[in-house]
């Protein structure tokens, strides 16, 4: 199978990549700023808001699955315009697309979603989100879309790396203990994506971790899988600083794992082992 992994070159975007290629697939995986490091996969240079660029760069690869893992929290141009690119050029050449979408589209008035809810956003970068996801529907209705929660990995996530300035003293800030997801881990994660590629499911998926915890009892299993000291992370409640965004957001994923073989484990479980080398991530 031919499989171009759009924003190849981020977190979970690399995981895409590297177990696409050790599954035997022919993969393709765009950067925007530099290439990823994963060896025998064509790195292809592509700005999703440039729409003659992505027609282009889809026509000529000919790809059967197109994942589209690109976003920039603060660009609508990347997450919400770029989505829809990148459907036009995959639908106009007869592959199948899976697009990642966010819990983020949710306001976390309800706590506990399904893949019916309606989105509700409450941040711009929630909106563009969900932008993104009826634009996609909009042009193909075949499309998989999957939204998921807080990426986790052996420690190349955005989360794990705060949690380490935290620990050290280096960052003044604070983890909330009132906001409260589903952390997801990338290894997971990509497992899905991909076997949903490969399934004949259309439609809208949650794929996120088993386990709904806050933000800062995440970042103490962290601490304690890196050998870290828990007690030097700084908490605190979003709802007393007046920080947009969403509490509490419970991704309901029982529909979806009934139809994979992946199994979406809890942050409980994936960080109950010290920290290994584990797959580039």
């Amino acid at each position: 199978m031919r499989i171009l992994i759009v924003g190849g070159s981020g977190f979970l975007g690399g995981e895409l990549v590297r177990q696409a290629t050790t599954a035997g697939h022919v993969v393709a995986a765009t950067y925007l700023t530099r290439p990823g490091t994963v060896a025998g996969v064509e790195w292809l240079p592509l700005d999703v808001r440039d729409r003659t660029a992505v027609l282009g760069l889809i026509g000529t690869f000919g790809p059967d699955v197109v994942v589209n893992a690109a976003f920039r929290q603060p660009d609508w141009g990347t997450t919400a315009v770029g989505a829809a690119h990148v459907a036009v050029a995959t639908s106009g050449n007869g592959a199948r697309m899976v697009h990642v979408s966010s819990d983020a589209v949710f306001s976390g008035r309800a706590i506990t979603y399904s893949e019916d809810c309606v989105p509700d956003p409450v941040t711009p970068y929630g909106a563009a989100k969900a932008a993104a996801e009826v634009a996609v529907q909009a042009i193909d209705p075949t499309a998989v879309i999957v939204r998921t929660s807080l990426i986790i990995g052996h420690g190349g996530s955005a989360h794990e790396g705060r949690v380490h300035a935290l620990a050290a003293g280096d960052m003044k800030e604070v983890l909330f203990t009132d906001d409260v997801r589903c952390p997801v881990h990338v290894s997971d994660l990509a497992a899905a994506l991909l076997e949903l590629a490969n399934s004949g499911r259309p439609g809208v998926h949650h794929a996120a971790g088993a386990d709904a915890m806050s933000r800062y009892e995440l970042g103490r299993l962290i601490a304690r899988r890196d050998g870290l000291d828990p007690a030097r992370l700084p908490s605190g409640r979003r709802a007393d600083t007046g920080v947009p965004g969403p509490l509490d957001v419970r991704l309901d994923c029982r529909l979806t794992q009934r139809h994979l073989t992946t199994r979406l484990r809890g942050a409980r479980e994936f960080l109950r082992q010290p920290r290994s080398k584990g797959p580039p991530s």
